[in-house]
């Protein structure tokens, strides 16, 4: 092999390396480093004693749904306490303050019987954490002193929409830019601003608002971003917003939480509780038309506002509203349900090398497979005592997990 093709290749090499080592370290974004609660972990433990696995550390937290990011020994979180949010960020050997964030976010007017917010999941990109409150003040902090850069109220400096239960979307990153829901108006269903100085890039759509947050897919060689708003199902150009597609899927109060779930076959699952029900579109794009043709409807899995797992042919969610929550599994080729399990209440999981880390809301941790058969629960344990509706962050080995009173870390190795 020719020197400089040696050197191409070792180069390379070294960049895969370099991106499944930080795949391993870091948990940046709502959904884990590909935002769709999957990582590369190894190493985990195939059981686990009946005491559980090793606990590193606990200590309080105050409410709040936000999930933890990681970035090398810190973690990063929002809780709120009365009429105030707080950005934390911790150690994540101990567990310790490195520094907190406080902002005024009132409760007057709110209706929190769901919960205290924040329930957005912050977003760090590079020096810089992105957070939003569930009182719509979004703010650009510097992750290593919690410094605030720049700043913005979406509901009071845009107009956004006011959620009476509190903002929820997690920003998404694309380019230089950081993308989120706003609503309230014409031509500001999203809005994308600099990451650099908060200037505004693009505002657009003029479709209804929901508490759900956007990813970016590929179809055919074309960046999307993907919209799951309170009436349709909608892609955007991430360029500006630039509406290419859209597909009806009503719910009761327009409550489309979930995120979309998005296969290499262009295949894309969405799912929503009340009268929602789940659907699979089969997009396709040619020379900047994209086609969406739905393949099935149901409302068999309605998927609230916990996490979708596709493997394989098959998602699986924990599907159910007001009654009981069970997990369950569907092809989204065909929209058969496989089974549905009462193991579980509702639940939010993560998925690593071949096992699901399950979380539900009574407390109880599981390490368990799912198959298109059967969900296989390996160990159980009760790990937390209060209502836990965060998605548990796996980094390496290390899990975090936080209810509305406390934040622990666990070794699963």
């Amino acid at each position: 092999m020719p020197a400089t093709k040696w050197i191409l290749a070792t180069f390379l090499l070294l960049i895969a390396i370099s991106i499944e080592a930080r795949s391993q370290s870091d948990w940046s974004q709502w959904g884990g480093p590909r935002r769709d609660f999957t990582t590369s972990s190894k190493g985990l433990a195939a059981t686990w004693p009946a005491t559980g696995p090793k606990q590193l550390w606990t200590r309080p937290l105050g409410a709040g749904h936000s999930a933890i990011l990681a970035s090398g020994n810190t973690l990063y979180t929002m809780y709120s306490q009365g009429d105030q949010e707080i950005v934390i960020a911790l150690a994540a050997d101990n567990g310790k303050t490195i520094w907190e964030y406080k902002y005024d976010a009132p409760q007057a007017g709110m209706n929190y019987e769901a919960g205290v917010g924040p329930h957005s999941t912050p977003l760090l990109i590079d020096d810089m954490l992105y957070t939003v409150g569930a009182t719509g003040k979004l703010f650009a902090l510097d992750k290593k002193s919690g410094k605030v850069a720049w700043s913005h109220d979406l509901w009071k400096d845009y107009g956004g929409r006011k959620m009476d239960r509190g903002y929820s979307c997690s920003p998404l990153a694309y380019k230089n830019t950081i993308i989120l829901a706003l609503g309230g108006g014409e031509n500001q269903t999203l809005i994308a601003f600099n990451q650099k100085d908060g200037t505004v890039a693009w505002k657009a759509g003029s479709l209804d608002m929901s508490p759900s947050s956007p990813i970016l897919i590929n179809v055919d060689g074309q960046e999307q971003l993907v919209a799951f708003l309170g009436k349709v199902v909608a892609g955007m150009d991430p360029n500006n917003g630039n509406l290419l597609w859209s597909h009806p899927h009503v719910t009761e109060w327009g409550l489309n939480i979930t995120m979309p779930v998005w296969g290499n076959d262009n295949l894309l699952f969405i799912s929503s509780a009340y009268s929602g029900g789940s659907r699979v579109l089969k997009l396709t794009q040619k020379d900047g038309k994209t086609t969406a043709e739905e393949l099935w409807f149901h409302r068999r899995m309605r998927v609230h506002h916990g996490t979708a797992i596709r493997i394989g042919d098959y998602v699986y969610g924990s599907s159910g509203d007001f009654g009981p929550a069970f997990f369950a599994a569907v092809n989204v080729k065909t929209g058969e349900i496989a089974y549905q399990d009462r193991t579980f209440p509702k639940s939010n999981f993560v998925l690593a090398d071949g096992k699901l880390i399950i979380l539900d809301e009574d407390g109880n941790l599981a390490l368990a497979t799912a198959t298109p058969t059967a969900l296989k629960v390996i160990s159980k344990v009760s790990v937390l005592k209060n209502l836990a509706w965060t998605v548990p962050t796996l980094v390496g080995t290390k899990l975090y997990l936080r209810d509305r009173r406390t934040i622990t870390a666990l070794d699963l190795s």
